[in-house]
C-alpha cells in the first residue's frame, strides 16, 4: 500500500520502518471490493495523546469519503480510550509539495490545528508540522 503512494512514501527505508512500528498499533484500513484502499495506524503516547502515525488513500480514492471515515473510527476510539488530543506530523508549507498541501488541507478540515513546525525533526529538507485536535471541551480536573 505505501509503495502505491510515491508522491508520500517514497523512501524504501522509512516504507520498510512504517511496516515494522504498525505490528505494536491500531489500525484501521478501507477496502472497495476486497481490494485495500487505505489505512490509518494510531499510536498511544500517554493517558492524554494519541497520534495518527501514518495514513494514505490511494489517489484515485481521494475525495470519496474514505479519509474521513478512517479518522472518525480513529477519533471514537480515541475518544472511548478517554484520550483528550490527537496529534499528526506532516510536511510543513515551508517546503513546497502539492500532495502535501492537499494532505494539510484535509487535516485542518478534519478539525486539527498547527501548532508547531519542528524543523530538522525530519532533516531540514523535511520540515515537520506538528497539529492537534482536541477530542474533548473541557480539560479533566475541571
Amino acid at each position: 500500500m505505501l509503495r502505491a503512494l510515491p508522491d508520500w512514501f517514497g523512501i524504501e527505508e522509512a516504507i520498510v520502518q512504517y511496516v515494522q512500528k504498525y505490528q505494536d498499533m491500531r489500525f484501521w484500513a478501507a477496502y472497495v471490493a476486497g481490494r485495500p484502499v487505505g489505512f490509518l495506524s494510531l499510536v498511544r503516547h500517554n493517558a492524554y495523546t494519541s497520534e495518527i502515525y501514518c495514513m494514505g488513500i490511494h489517489q484515485e480514492f481521494h475525495h470519496h469519503g474514505m479519509g474521513t471515515a478512517l479518522v472518525a473510527a480513529c477519533e471514537e476510539c480515541c475518544k472511548e480510550q478517554g484520550t483528550d488530543f490527537l496529534t499528526v506530523k506532516t510536511l510543513d508549507e515551508s517546503r513546497s509539495d502539492d500532495g502535501y498541501a492537499k494532505t494539510r488541507q484535509f487535516y485542518i478540515a478534519m478539525g486539527f490545528r498547527p501548532l508547531e513546525v519542528f524543523a530538522t525533526l525530519w532533516g531540514e529538507a523535511n520540515p515537520c508540522l506538528f497539529m492537534a485536535k482536541s477530542l474533548k471541551h473541557a480539560t479533566r480536573g475541571q
